[in-house]
């Protein structure tokens, strides 16, 4: 006969242990012990009884998937076009960023199909109140203020169609399978297995909400988001008011693709044109400005970089960025120092993607330093130049992908010159431009 029982295994080395240790003893990684269900016992003499059929690949039927529109653009293009039937969402994010208020709408856009809202972490009155606010009555919204994995699983099975499951949060939920607790790696990952294997198996559309460390990863196991089809992380500064929702993985569609929201006392507001937007405010003539464009997926976006140098207090000068990495800096102000032969020894560096936004494609390197040259050099670049680019170690420009696109997004736009790997060959050039 077959019992189940946990063991403890280590993450880095599979060593099993049966008590839960601090240091595992064979590779000697700390906290890498996690709580396992183990199946033990013996099978029946001569093997096992089930029979397992082999299927040919020629046999299977190859439909396309029947995609659910959520009605908000923005979060059906990230998904590639809508939800899937029993497809499994993981979203995560910073708190406060806008999570429950997305999924809330989401379940607005619903209409008269039911949805089941498992408060895991709120109440259903602090719901509710949400739901106001965002002008949505609820008549489609079933709560389940559960943290039980199997109760939400008998819920689900007791004959109610519903068209969407919201779990707010996973962190908060457990199986009876393990005895650990809420909030553990072997809970949140033996609960999240539990609730995807109901959903697929009632081909109903799951979302589950994820807490991110300070690090910004998802809290708990990495196998978490390899046991979902799609993991979106809702990004921004709490500061402003724009949201990008990135997806980071996607079985149904493209990976790497953003939504733009904007936050606001109604809720999240789409925006469809964020290269407008995300320029309303530039000034025109203003020194360390240049507009750049980054692909987010497969869309161009405009965004402002905005450099300050200043002349050094101390004997160390200082660089300083947001929302662009700061080592990567340094590496362009060695470009500019020793390829351009500007003094940037002496100064501070400063440099900041206006609107809140964190741009890591090498794409930006070009339009970064013409910004500290700019500075440097108290010469605005243009209010119609724009420049993007990935800077070489020696000084060359070297070519980007979708070049196409974005040129055209900038000339939609209005910027009449564009400096690209097309039409300058070293940053030398491109700071002589200006």
């Amino acid at each position: 006969m077959i019992k189940a029982k946990t063991v403890y295994i280590c993450q880095s080395c599979a060593h099993e242990s049966l008590r839960w240790l601090g240091q595992c003893p064979k590779c000697g990684s700390w906290n890498s012990l996690v709580e396992t269900v183990a199946m033990v016992g013996r099978s029946r003499a001569g093997g096992s009884s089930v029979i397992t059929k082999l299927q040919s690949a020629l046999d299977v039927k190859a439909e396309e998937a029947r995609r659910v529109s959520t009605a908000i653009e923005e979060f059906d293009r990230v998904l590639g076009g809508g939800m899937v039937p029993g497809q499994v969402i993981l979203l995560a994010g910073d708190p406060g960023i806008g999570k429950s208020t997305l999924i809330t709408q989401i379940a607005r856009e619903f209409g008269s199909k039911k949805v089941l809202y498992v408060c895991g972490e709120e109440s259903p009155q602090q719901i509710k109140l949400r739901i106001k606010r965002v002008s949505y009555n609820g008549a489609n919204l079933y709560f389940l203020n559960e943290t039980s994995a199997d109760a939400v699983v008998d819920a689900l099975e007791q004959g109610d169609q519903f068209s969407l499951i919201i779990v707010d949060s996973i962190q908060t939920i457990t199986t009876s399978q393990l005895a650990g607790a809420a909030g553990s790696v072997g809970q949140v990952r033996e609960s999240a297995a539990v609730l995807s294997s109901a959903a697929k198996r009632l081909n109903i559309p799951l979302i589950l909400i994820g807490h991110v460390t300070k690090e910004g990863a998802v809290a708990g196991p990495k196998v978490l988001e390899h046991m979902v089809d799609t993991v979106l992380y809702l990004e921004g500064d709490s500061q402003h008011m724009f949201r990008m929702l990135r997806t980071v993985k996607n079985r149904f569609g493209p990976t790497n693709e953003v939504g733009i929201f904007e936050m606001t006392e109604k809720g999240m507001e789409q925006v469809n044109d964020p290269s407008k937007l995300f320029l309303s405010e530039r000034l025109e003539a203003a020194s360390g400005s240049c507009v750049t464009v980054v692909m987010e997926g497969f869309r161009p976006i405009l965004f402002e970089i905005q450099a300050l140098t200043t002349r050094t207090t101390f004997g160390y000068p200082v660089r300083t960025t947001s929302g662009f990495n700061v080592n990567r800096l340094k590496v362009l102000i060695a470009i500019l120092e020793k390829r351009c032969g500007l003094n940037l020894g002496t100064h501070d560096v400063f440099v900041n993607v206006a609107g809140g936004f964190k741009i890591s494609e090498y794409a930006a390197d070009l339009a970064v330093c013409l910004a500290v040259a700019s500075s440097l050099k108290e010469k605005p670049v243009g209010s119609k130049v724009l420049a993007f680019g990935e800077c070489g170690l020696s000084g060359e420009i070297r070519r980007v992908a979708h070049e196409e696109k974005r040129i055209k997004e900038a000339k939609k736009l209005g910027f009449d010159s564009v400096i690209s790997p097309s039409s300058v060959k070293s940053i030398k050039e491109a700071v002589e431009k200006i």
